[in-house]
């Protein structure tokens, strides 16, 4: 398995994106489930459960959770732009490009790799 010399910029990109995503996120959890003021609703029993999906009725966003809710989307969109436009993918070619991009995303809080480019840990 390769371990790629990730740019500290774009390890830095990525940790914001995930911290961004994180609070996004968290943020969410406590907002109605429609952003536009809708009526609640109840569906038919389950078969075999017993279960009655349903939802309250939902006031919608208030103009301060619409203006933080696009804030969010904003940064979220530009750290995502930015991670993925960045240089260092241009440095890679076939498949190591996935895989590089794949262990950026777990690359959080691992130091990074001495060398420039992919370094094989088989060796």
């Amino acid at each position: 398995m390769s371990v790629y010399d990730f740019p500290q910029d774009l390890r830095d990109a990525q940790i914001a994106l995930h911290q961004a995503q994180s609070e996004y996120t968290r943020y969410a959890r406590d907002l109605p489930w429609s952003a536009e003021p809708m009526a609640g609703w109840e569906a038919d029993k389950q078969l075999h459960s017993g279960y009655r999906p349903s939802k309250p009725d939902s006031p919608g966003y208030t103009g301060e959770q619409q203006r933080q809710v696009a804030a969010f989307r904003a940064r979220l969109l530009e750290l995502g732009t930015l991670v993925i436009t960045h240089p260092y993918w241009q440095t890679l070619s076939g498949t190591d490009v996935f895989t590089a991009r794949m262990q950026l995303q777990h690359a959080v809080g691992r130091p990074a790799a001495s060398g420039a480019g992919p370094v094989d840990e088989a060796a």
